[in-house]
């Protein structure tokens, strides 16, 4: 009886650590995968232009959408969910920290109207997800996508991402850049 019990209790402290070393396995895995995914915005540098990278990842995304026909309609349902992924990430870094900044050091306007347009995003993604994608109409209404994102890209980059770098100091600057990190890692 002893023997028949000590392998019950053996092979029951086997199950148990293989199934720890799987759980541990499954969570250095996730955290490697968001590491990877958030690596290349912390090379990029400080957080403008982590976030001005972001933008041109996002356009290459775009890029290869636009480059596809009707008939890739599996192609163009994986490139919009990474473009969604992508901008969803860069959306909440913006939002809960750079927009956040932008209020406290008086941009206020800039920073309501950034966040609104993330709105009309969702709104797009929404659309664009709910089409079939070999709708005549996807292609026409991802390029009305891209042209506003566009212009919101540029707004940041060229005005009110500038005008908050320079109000910040460099050790603002610093903090907002490893903020920015911590939360894109969140989601990443």
């Amino acid at each position: 009886m002893t023997t028949t019990s000590d392998a019950q209790a053996a092979r029951g402290r086997t199950l148990a650590l293989t199934a720890a070393i799987g759980v541990a396995a499954g969570l250095a895995a996730n955290l490697l995968r968001k590491a990877a995914v958030q690596a290349p915005t912390v090379f990029a540098g400080p957080w403008d232009e982590a976030l001005a990278a972001e933008h041109a990842a996002a356009l290459k995304l775009f890029d290869a959408l636009e480059k596809t026909d009707e008939k890739a309609t599996k192609r163009r349902t994986l490139l919009l969910a990474q473009l969604k992924h992508a901008i969803a990430k860069h959306a909440f870094q913006e939002e809960n920290v750079v927009y956040a900044e932008m209020r406290d050091h008086g941009l206020t306007e800039g920073a309501d109207q950034l966040n609104h347009e993330h709105g009309y995003v969702k709104q797009y993604f929404f659309e664009l997800g709910a089409m079939a994608k070999d709708d005549p109409a996807w292609l026409p209404k991802l390029r009305a996508f891209r042209a506003m994102i566009e212009e919101h890209m540029r707004e940041e980059e060229d005005e009110l991402f500038p005008s908050l770098r320079a109000q910040l100091s460099d050790e603002q600057n610093r903090s907002v850049t490893a903020a920015m990190n911590r939360e894109g890692l969140i989601l990443a």
